[in-house]
């Protein structure tokens, strides 16, 4: 496949003779066009249309503030490199190739049909129909005398229901927890795992027309199952779900961390906040301002250039007060850290539904198994609407000490995640790992308790000691 979007390979680039730089002309028009697009009402249409998927609709907590700031930052960060791939992908387009390199017709498609790889893992099949045709002024102007298609063809999965189907998981699952059989007679699939499939798709047909930017087949396939349990002697709901491990690296508290490397102060990518957060109890401040006040400022001197267009100028001055709200709300309250806090990942769908007495909440508390382990955690972060088994560094290095904000532990459906509704404290605090482990243990008690042999593994505090 070309490397350009939207073209089949198989046709000769043709030689330009060198002249006027129209591909620089068109790219400069093409910038200020995105520009325009990236800080329109559009962006605040698909910012409208993602707050949409939320329950309820008005914030009536400050999980919802929470959650609604990291829906607003994700969208943020989506446009931008949106913006920044249109802009590679003119580039690319307006370049002039050099006469002195001979340019290769590389026939990728041939009438009896040819398979590729895409980067995204998803085999496409290419085919050239010849039919006979009318005269060539007349087919020059046909609709159809000359087109492209293709066709993407998904097979969306069924839940695992069954103790044999959530054995290909883990194979010890009943054994860890002996009651599983029970559990299972009268469970029932999530609405939210067909959910899950259907934000798949549509984020799928998107992107339909950019081949290599499709959600990967790894992707896509991440979600083994998800069922509502509940024990019949206790009444104890649980919410189950089997998936992979992803990585998130998010969080910060001055109280408990007064330092972070200069490359996550300044990067625009980490974000110190974490959906599960606490009113701040010490005087050190939250190390992460430093790099969000330099921001400012540096939004500032942009603001003051005479050469800054007006687009960018109401960009910046609404990042201006982004930044101020972010600063006032890591004086106010600690977060997570996810290099040193055991936590994992929920879809934001599934937090902010209010109606559904099985869906977890930040704070829950809930317990990881793979393998032989089984670590105690609580629900502390939203995740995107398409996207499940997410869990913090600190989690992901406990499963596989190769794990990086960048290397997932598990790659393979091989994590079972346990969560119990309606358990998070009413009192929000820094987190206490021994607390933590004797909650699960007494919730696991509820449902029968875990298997002889197996334990809670028990968290040890990593921060540096002062």
């Amino acid at each position: 496949m070309s490397d350009t979007p939207n073209i089949f390979e198989g046709v000769k680039a043709r030689q330009h003779k060198r002249g006027a730089p129209w591909g620089w002309i068109t790219l400069i028009c093409a910038m200020l066009m995105g520009t325009a697009i990236l800080f329109s009402p559009l962006a605040g249409k698909i910012k409208k249309s993602l707050l949409a998927l939320r329950a309820p609709k008005t914030p009536s907590s400050q999980d919802d503030a929470d959650l609604q700031r990291q829906i607003e930052d994700r969208l943020r960060a989506e446009l931008e490199e949106e913006y920044a791939k249109r802009i590679e992908e003119i580039k690319k387009s307006q370049t002039v190739p050099d006469p002195a390199i001979p340019q290769i017709d590389e026939q990728t498609a041939s009438s009896g049909g040819d398979v590729t790889m895409l980067r995204s893992g998803i085999p496409f099949k290419s085919d050239v129909t010849i039919d006979k045709g009318d005269i060539a002024s007349i087919e020059r102007i046909a609709k159809e005398s000359y087109k492209a298609e293709y066709r993407l063809t998904i097979k969306l999965p069924k839940a695992s229901t069954t103790v044999d189907e959530l054995k290909k998981v883990n194979p010890k699952i009943d054994v860890i927890i002996p009651k599983l059989a029970k559990l299972l007679e009268k469970s029932k699939v999530s609405p939210f795992y067909q959910s899950i499939y259907a934000n798949k798709v549509t984020r799928i047909k998107s992107d339909a027309t950019k081949l290599n930017e499709l959600l990967s087949k790894h992707n896509f396939y991440d979600l083994e199952t998800m069922l509502y349990l509940s024990d019949p002697d206790t009444s104890r709901k649980v919410f189950l779900m089997q998936s992979e491990m992803d990585v998130v690296s998010d969080g910060s508290d001055g109280d408990r961390l007064a330092a972070m490397p200069a490359a996550i102060v300044e990067s625009a990518n980490y974000q110190p906040f974490t959906s599960y957060g606490w009113k701040k109890q010490g005087v050190v401040a939250n190390p992460m301002i430093a790099g969000w006040e330099k921001r400012i400022a540096t939004a500032n001197t942009e603001l003051a250039d005479a050469a800054t267009t007006a687009a960018r100028k109401a960009w910046l001055k609404d990042r201006i007060v982004y930044l101020n709200k972010g600063i006032a709300d890591m004086k106010a309250r600690s977060f997570l850290i996810a290099e040193h806090d055991p936590y994992i990942v929920i879809p934001v769908n599934l937090l902010t539904n209010s109606t559904d007495a099985y869906a977890p909440r930040i704070g829950d508390y809930a317990v990881v198994i793979h393998e032989n382990k089984i670590y105690p955690a609580i629900v502390g972060d939203g995740g995107p609407t398409y996207k499940v088994g997410e869990a913090s560094l600190r989690m992901a290095k406990e499963l596989n000490n190769k794990a990086t904000p960048y290397n997932r532990p598990v790659s393979d459906l091989k994590v079972t995640y346990l969560v119990f509704p309606q358990t998070r404290d009413e009192v929000r605090a820094a987190p206490d790992y021994a607390k933590w482990r004797t909650r699960c243990e007494e919730l696991l008690k509820e449902i029968g308790g875990i298997g002889a042999g197996f334990e809670l593994h028990t968290w040890q505090d990593t921060f540096p000691k002062p």
